[in-house]
């Protein structure tokens, strides 16, 4: 009999997993195989440097709703999930030991603590096999080795459409899981589990209805999990909502004004792949226009952000990122009125009050609200990265991370930052003041 642990991590969905199917694969030994299923909660207590959790009460809500999700999900395949307290280097070693487990199965993430973790499951004696899994493209099908990716996004992409890469196509889900061993109530005792139990979804049931919201995650069209997220994507492509996304995506307030993938991205509740193979499917009906196409861009935009942590890991992490200059001294005191939306520049308060009020803020005022405490109030980037990690429902470390230096301008991209006038902004995009209106700055 063969046991194998399959630890989910930012890959909460059952369609799509080349890692489950890795761990199936491994299952599939002498006599019965056995999978156990196993999430390990984050710390809800966990602060970041900067004296804030870790994780808001936005975000906490929308994972939670995704992993009741995939628990039903599991549950109705007859392997339930089991939800560890314990950090996965004290859960999982004391789940392998307990079950006799050969090996444990993840996905494989090219970030500092999601390498550290893996790092130290390996150090007590785990074998652990990890599935790269969270791009559009396979990093191996590209024309460069990592080592050799542009530093600049539009040299990638446009290498990448004269080759014709494309990826592969998305696994369906499987119909059936092998039953799970038996836990002895200690060991599930020891690590704060309960097998099949049901999840604290507190969370999920309080926040995400502000009717100002641009993705009001508590009502059930925008709630977390692989159910929704497909739903919505199918819902968003019935209405040709493709065809005018590049018109609309600058938008700064609405649900439709664009796609609104990223939380269920985020979370992997939605695989890229997928994502990508229907968009390909509505363009052979519904042709195809630069709407449909400034999506597929967009995707390659979050494999850029995974592509680079897999070339320079680490480095992007650390202050001066891949930038030799100095990091300017942090205004802590300007870093709390920008983060509390009382800057006085009306159209950031605006957005980061936003941001507080309901976890979500468009692409367009991320940028303009980020320039603003870099480069009007001189504060640290990280400080910021650590404010959208808490607070955003649709937190992605690649996506953050590099976004954030490419404001700051201690990435790749040789221009230098971005500085966005937020006056100039405001005229743009909110040229009536209603945004600025409906957040109480104008």
């Amino acid at each position: 009999m063969s046991t194998i642990l399959f630890w989910f991590r930012n890959d909460l969905r059952l369609h799509d997993q080349p890692a489950l199917q890795a761990a199936l694969q491994r299952a599939q030994g002498d006599g019965t195989p056995r999978l156990l299923p196993v999430f390990c909660l984050p710390a809800e207590d966990e602060v970041s440097p900067w004296g804030f959790a870790r994780a808001g009460r936005h975000r906490q809500a929308f994972h939670s709703a995704t992993l009741q999700d995939l628990g039903d999900r599991l549950a109705a395949l007859g392997s339930p999930l089991l939800v560890c307290r314990a950090a996965p280097g004290q859960a999982l070693p004391a789940l392998a030991r307990a079950v006799g487990a050969e090996a444990v199965v993840c996905e494989e993430i090219a970030a500092p603590e999601e390498e550290a973790q893996v790092a130290a499951l390996q150090a007590a004696g785990l074998r652990v096999q990890t599935v790269w899994q969270s791009s559009l493209l396979d990093p191996a099908a590209l024309p460069w080795p990592t080592a050799g990716l542009p530093g600049v996004f539009t040299t990638f992409r446009q290498a990448l459409e004269r080759a014709g890469i494309a990826p592969a196509a998305p696994l369906p889900a499987p119909t059936q899981l092998p039953a799970p061993p038996e836990v002895p109530a200690e060991v599930l005792q020891a690590v704060g589990a309960g097998q099949g139990g049901a999840l604290d979804a507190d969370a999920a049931s309080a926040g995400g209805q502000d009717p100002r919201s641009s993705f009001p995650y508590g009502m059930p069209a925008s709630q977390g999990g692989e159910g929704a997220g497909l739903a919505h994507w199918a819902q968003y492509l019935a209405r040709k909502l493709p065809h005018s996304y590049k018109a609309t995506r600058n938008g700064l307030s609405g649900v439709d004004f664009s796609s609104k993938l990223s939380p269920w991205l985020a979370t992997g509740a939605l695989s890229p792949r997928r994502v990508l193979a229907d968009l390909k499917a509505f363009e052979g009906e519904h042709g195809a226009n630069e709407g449909s196409y400034w999506l597929w861009f967009e995707l390659l935009w979050r494999d850029y952000f995974r592509l680079l942590h897999l070339q320079h890991g680490a480095q992007l992490h650390r202050g001066r990122g891949l930038s030799k200059a100095p990091l300017a001294p942090h205004d802590a005191q300007g870093f709390e009125l920008w983060r509390h939306g009382c800057t006085g520049e009306p159209l950031v308060d605006a957005a980061m009050r936003e941001l507080a009020a309901t976890g979500y803020l468009s692409n367009r005022l991320r940028q303009v609200a980020a320039s603003y405490l870099i480069h009007d109030l001189q504060g640290d980037w990280r400080a910021g990265a650590a404010w959208f990690e808490s607070q955003l429902v649709d937190y992605d470390v690649y996506s953050n991370q590099g976004n954030w230096l490419y404001i700051a301008g201690r990435g790749t991209d040789p221009r230098g930052g971005r500085r966005f006038d937020p006056a100039k902004q405001a005229r743009e995009h909110d040229p009536d003041g209603r945004y600025r209106r409906l957040w109480g700055t104008a």
